[in-house]
């Protein structure tokens, strides 16, 4: 049974009396795997306390490991071996239902980004990007366009071949790129009224990183490329579509254990730029770092227990006041406090969910 969740994007705060509103939270899982959820889950988000509770699930979502927020929609990727993605409506009672969805011309996608009218996900499995154009109501069209990548890189356990693993637009809205893990490099492109995707241009980073994600600097001209496979961010200037990878810096402090492995997933930057926030997973923290010299630097000033195991997706809400830690392997969303003089974090509160990965705040 599907909880509702009153109104399309703020609820009261449930019995607390005091007129606050929270807003709409969704988590991702695994519904395939032992312990997960059974479909996209439903959360209210308190932006003054951050606390999140868990308040139901949309079921019959198959494997919704990332989502994204749209206002009266929600878009989810279903990571499995016939890739789909997934339109929701949300309802006036702000509980979304499944439109339709729409198979990636691949397998296991897990990243999306809207643009331009289009909804484009990330094919880990199968190293694509593939492209849906977003209907007048807010549904799925055909696909218009799937780029395949080819290559390999020397991890021979994780770079076997192309892997996808993150699609975003740039900040000035011109250029879309691309992120693939299995060949350590990054690929921009524009995207055409037609949905269909042109090479802009593509960066090669140093062998066996492994770059997962991306995040911009407010400013534009430098992106931060999270390093999965040796735990490191390189630095890239940005032009137009052209990244130019620069210093890279480790995301562990001096001496950290080398066991277990670590992997770093999601990077994020603060709004006003001083600070870019990293899950360390196997390591279980987050990674703070000062942003130096107009974003053209980043410095490590050191590394928070994430509160629980294997954090893979982490978010900001929209103030900047709370970061949002999606524990994988410990069924838990923690919450820390972020201190925006110095960058520092502090737990306040933990929230159970079923093996979430990622976490999406309305608005």
């Amino acid at each position: 049974m599907t909880e509702g969740v009153a109104g399309a994007d703020e609820v009261g705060a449930g019995g607390a009396g005091h007129g606050r509103k929270e807003v709409r939270a969704y988590l991702g899982t695994y519904t395939s795997w032992a312990g997960g959820g059974t479909g996209l889950g439903l959360g209210a988000y308190d932006p003054a306390t951050g606390r999140l509770r868990v308040t139901g699930v949309v079921p019959d979502v198959p494997n919704p490991s990332f989502v994204i927020d749209a206002g009266r929609w929600v878009y989810a990727v279903n990571e499995q071996a016939d890739g789909e993605v997934t339109a929701l409506a949300v309802g006036a009672d702000g509980v979304p239902k499944v439109v339709g969805s729409r198979s990636t011309g691949g397998a296991d996608p897990c990243h999306l980004a809207l643009h331009r009218g289009f909804l484009l996900s990330a094919n880990y499995s199968s190293g694509s990007v593939a492209v849906h154009p977003v209907l007048p109501g807010g549904g799925l069209g055909e696909r218009t366009d799937l780029v395949v990548y080819s290559g390999a890189g020397p991890d021979p356990d994780r770079q076997e071949g192309p892997h996808a693993h993150q699609v975003l637009p740039d900040p000035s809205g011109e250029f879309v790129l691309a992120v693939d893990l299995g060949t350590d490099s990054v690929h921009s492109y524009r995207l055409s009224g037609q949905g269909r995707l042109t090479a802009a241009g593509v960066a090669r980073l140093h062998p066996g990183a492994g770059p997962r994600h991306l995040a911009f600097h407010p400013s534009g001209r430098y992106a931060y490329i999270a390093n999965e496979l040796d735990s490191t961010v390189v630095v890239a200037a940005y032009d137009r579509g052209v990244l130019t990878p620069g210093a890279k810096v480790g995301t562990l402090p001096a001496g950290a254990p080398t066991a277990p492995r670590n992997y770093p997933a999601e990077i994020v930057v603060s709004a006003d730029g001083r600070f870019a926030y990293l899950s360390n997973r196997g390591h279980d923290s987050v990674a703070v770092f000062a942003v130096e010299r107009g974003g053209a630097v980043l410095r490590l000033v050191g590394t928070t227990p994430v509160g629980g195991k294997f954090p893979r997706h982490i978010a900001l809400d929209t103030s900047g006041r709370f970061l949002l830690a999606a524990n994988q392997n410990s069924d838990t969303v923690t919450t820390f406090a972020v201190d925006r003089s110095t960058g520092g974090l502090r737990l306040t509160s933990t929230s159970a969910a079923p093996i979430p990965v990622c976490v999406a705040l309305a608005g």
